[in-house]
């Protein structure tokens, strides 16, 4: 047998795949296709105070191995998640974590002092990728005093596991993990998208309503897994990586770095089992390999080079 299980503090996971956010709504989507329970975790869609519309269209645009993205957090709001979502995916068994976004960061404290509430969600992740519109719109995720008093606050508003979700669009993320983790972060995930944009030569225009948008999928790998494996040299806090993971071979690649799991997210609009195929790689490779836990492998290659 082999033990994939993997914590962040007390919080215990029974295996190291979790979905992301934004990318396996709020759970019940996927039910068709897969047992919900047998993941380590899902991270519900992107969760805002005041429901929101989101960006205009278009708004989703496909590049050479990956897609680029400019959804807005469009969501129902924070008292419909309570109202209509939570009472359905409470029966899970496996750790529902929310994703919570704001512009401001009395924002954040609020979704925080919610959530904080409710009994069967024992983790929050912290998007510091949002625009902090007290300081004219940069992302909180991108200036280190924004991102340490947006943590800080959250922290003191939540005694639930917090982990904070790192922009790459940065000079050196290793900054900003080491910043999160002095203001409480129980864990960092890493990397939210790439800032990209895409041109439709046909129509002469941007292929997205608002000209640049988020990255994601293969073609951000390579950047996601160097980050990674900086971060995990960085800090003491478990690392969730992502970025591009399609298969349990791209997962593997960033435990070997470092990360103590992982996050699926484009690959599941591909193929909405892949989630639970890439669990199944990463087992069959344990197995052959004849490793029996997943601490193992976790940060191998900082080991044996």
């Amino acid at each position: 047998m082999v033990n994939l299980g993997f914590s962040i503090g007390d919080l215990k996971f029974r295996n190291p795949v979790l979905t992301a956010s934004g990318t396996f709504g709020y759970g019940p989507e996927f039910e068709d296709f897969l047992d919900i329970s047998s993941l380590g975790g899902i991270v519900v869609k992107g969760t805002t105070i005041e429901p929101r519309e989101g960006n205009k269209y278009p708004r989703m645009a496909e590049t050479p191995s990956g897609m680029l993205n400019a959804v807005g957090l469009q969501n129902k709001g924070i008292d419909y998640f309570e109202k209509n979502i939570y009472p359905r995916i409470q029966s899970y068994n496996t750790n529902i974590i929310v994703n919570i976004n704001g512009s401001y960061i009395e924002d954040y404290v609020a979704l925080a002092e919610r959530i904080n509430k409710l009994e069967k969600i024992p983790a929050i992740e912290l998007n510091i990728s949002c625009p902090n519109v007290k300081m004219g719109g940069m992302a909180f995720g991108t200036n280190l005093a924004s991102a340490r008093e947006v943590t800080r606050e959250v922290r003191r508003a939540c005694n639930k596991k917090l982990i904070v979700k790192l922009s790459p669009n940065v000079t050196n993320i290793v900054d900003f993990a080491r910043v999160v983790e002095e203001e409480g972060a129980d864990s960092v995930s890493l990397i939210n998208t790439l800032l990209g944009m895409a041109i439709d030569v046909h129509n002469m225009r941007p292929a997205l309503s608002t000209i640049t948008g988020g990255l994601s999928g293969p073609a951000v790998k390579p950047v996601a897994l160097r980050m990674v494996w900086q971060v995990a040299n960085a800090v003491s806090i478990p690392v969730i990586g992502m970025g591009g993971i399609m298969t349990g071979s791209d997962a593997l690649e960033f435990l070997l770095a470092g990360a103590s799991a992982v996050q699926v997210g484009t690959a599941s609009f591909i193929d909405p089992q892949a989630s639970v195929k890439i669990l199944g790689g990463i087992e069959k490779f344990m197995t052959e390999k004849g490793f029996t836990d997943l601490k193992e492998i976790v940060g191998y290659i900082n080991r044996t080079s």
